[in-house]
């Protein structure tokens, strides 16, 4: 299985890092092959709205790090959003990346791809990432995208925190569970 994850955090060695690479360590132990593409380092614009993708066919007007991401994209099984909770949403470097898939609305429609959610937040409220989920889930109900599992890793505000939990097992589990459909 070839597994793509948007990486979301602008912090190599913070929590939702931590739990992306114990993902990863999990999904490669199963044999599945992972590329990790780091939003937060590429040259991205946001979408315009413009149409131009739609209109020409021709692909976005913008030149830049999604030439590097739309093919390991397109050729990916299970799509990793791995993101921090910032104001109780992705981190607007992940969303900057999904706001750019309706250049390949039509194609990534009809693949049947599966989809985690990765998520680490130093808030302990419960309802915390409920936004952050909802928009989740309706990412993949609109791309016709199957749900293959959630980490929602609350209360873990710095490294130490979630290096001393469950939650990066629970990333390794979900990494090694993953099943070609």
């Amino acid at each position: 299985m070839k597994i793509l994850i948007l990486d979301g955090s602008p912090h190599p060695n913070g929590t939702t890092s931590l739990l992306r690479k114990a993902f990863a360590e999990g999904a490669l132990s199963a044999g599945h092959t992972v590329d990790t593409f780091h939003t937060a380092k590429e040259d991205l614009h946001p979408c315009l709205g413009c149409n131009h993708c739609r209109n020409t066919g021709d692909g976005c007007v913008y030149k830049d790090g999604m030439e590097k991401l739309n093919p390991l994209l397109l050729m990916a099984d299970c799509v990793v959003f791995s993101t921090p909770l910032y104001y109780f949403g992705m981190s607007a470097q992940i969303k900057m990346a999904i706001d750019r898939f309706f250049a390949n609305n039509q194609v990534l429609r009809a693949q049947k791809k599966q989809a985690v959610l990765l998520a680490a937040c130093g808030d302990t409220d419960s309802w915390a990432l409920d936004a952050l989920d909802a928009h989740y889930h309706a990412v993949c109900h609109y791309l016709h995208w199957e749900n293959a599992g959630e980490v929602n890793a609350i209360g873990m505000y710095t490294p130490a925190d979630i290096e001393g939990s469950a939650y990066l097992e629970e990333a390794r589990a979900l990494g090694r569970s993953l099943k070609e459909k």
